[in-house]
């Protein structure tokens, strides 16, 4: 009868690369909890996300490289996550937020706060924890999209954040009186967006999503000096016009040196119940500006009334039609952007990021 070893096992899985990070499960330190008793081989793969889009990919090739291993008869795989910290100080917040992603447009009218909710959502259902931060000032409208009245009562002097759909949040929309008008200067903007950082109790987050206004104005340049952001997304439509500006916010968020994670292109298109496609604002304007511009594409968002209905009724397309394809989408998407956070926050760490416990 062969004996086999930890370093056999430890071998073939050296052979197993990380599609997205491009280098093996061992090197990566991804293998955890390696048992073997007689012919079967038992460990846990601990992926850099739960939102991992590679997931399926990664369990079958890490079965295949084992069962080669003379004597294996069995092989049972854990996978679990440990998202990666992006190593960068956040001072002002009170519990380790590991990542912070702005989602910003160049204008209004994209669907970027219908993006940031579903993006937040997916995260969470994917098993991460989640934050999301309202820090359009000046027309928030995220508490109605998810269904919120209030605010938790306050711990003291810090607030609490509400809890809808497995995420945390916080608006300004839920600190003023409804329909009241927010009227303010640039420097009570930066206070208001330092107040959310610094006396909220987020609490331990995998991602923090922070919902921008539009435009390139002081709520973007206030966070980037505030919180340190693992990166950027942009929300575009097609049309040329959208392009135009989102690639002013692009370029914006270039020159206060936050890393471009990648573009969305929101309204793409119309499935007619013919199964033609109608391009309502033209087609590909955010896969030509990616190209163009050297920025991740993260894909097309169809359009969806029930994704209207449900932002108005509190119930986002995730939770009201899971199966839909714009639920799909912004899954898929979801999971490009945090394969896309993996890869930042690892690449150029020398340090390895987690352990393997034998």
């Amino acid at each position: 009868m062969t004996t086999i070893t930890k370093e056999a096992i430890l071998a073939a899985l050296s052979k197993v690369q990380e599609p997205e990070l491009h280098q093996d499960l061992v090197t990566l330190n991804m293998i955890r909890e390696l048992e073997i008793e007689g012919d079967k081989v038992s460990f846990t793969v601990m992926l850099t996300t739960p939102a991992c889009p590679l997931r399926g990919q990664i369990d079958k090739e890490a079965r295949q490289a084992v069962m080669a291993v003379p004597g294996v008869k069995t092989v049972e795989i854990k996978m679990d996550s440990d998202v990666p910290n992006d190593g960068r100080m956040r001072g002002l917040v009170n519990m380790p937020i590991r990542n912070a992603i702005a989602v910003g447009s160049g204008k209004g009218g994209v669907g970027k706060s219908t993006v940031s909710v579903n993006i937040a959502i997916a995260l969470a259902q994917a098993g991460a924890r989640v934050g999301l931060m309202d820090a359009d000032i000046y027309g928030p409208n995220i508490p109605t999209m998810l269904g919120v009245e209030r605010l938790p009562p306050p711990q003291g002097q810090r607030l609490i954040p509400a809890q809808a759909y497995g995420i945390k949040m916080i608006s300004m929309g839920l600190l003023v009186k409804p329909g009241q008008p927010l009227i303010w200067r640039g420097p009570m903007l930066n206070s208001a967006i330092r107040q959310f950082l610094g006396d909220v109790e987020w609490g331990e987050l995998d991602y923090l999503i922070v919902d921008l206004p539009p435009g390139t104005g002081d709520a973007a340049l206030s966070l980037a000096q505030a919180l340190p952001l693992s990166g950027a997304v942009i929300v575009t439509l097609p049309q040329l016009v959208s392009l135009e500006d989102a690639s002013r916010g692009l370029n914006m968020f270039k020159k206060l040196e936050v890393p471009i994670l990648g573009i969305i292109e929101n309204m793409s298109y119309l499935d007619l119940p013919d199964g033609t496609r109608m391009d309502i604002f033209g087609s590909g304007g955010g896969e030509q500006l990616a190209q163009a511009t050297q920025t991740p594409f993260l894909g097309k968002i169809p359009i969806d009334q029930n994704v209207r209905i449900g932002g108005d009724s509190g119930k986002p397309i995730l939770v009201s039609h899971p199966d839909s394809p714009v639920a799909n989408a912004l899954r898929e998407i979801a999971q490009k952007l945090a394969a896309q956070i993996s890869v930042a926050a690892l690449s150029g760490k020398n340090e390895l990021p987690i352990n393997i416990v034998e």
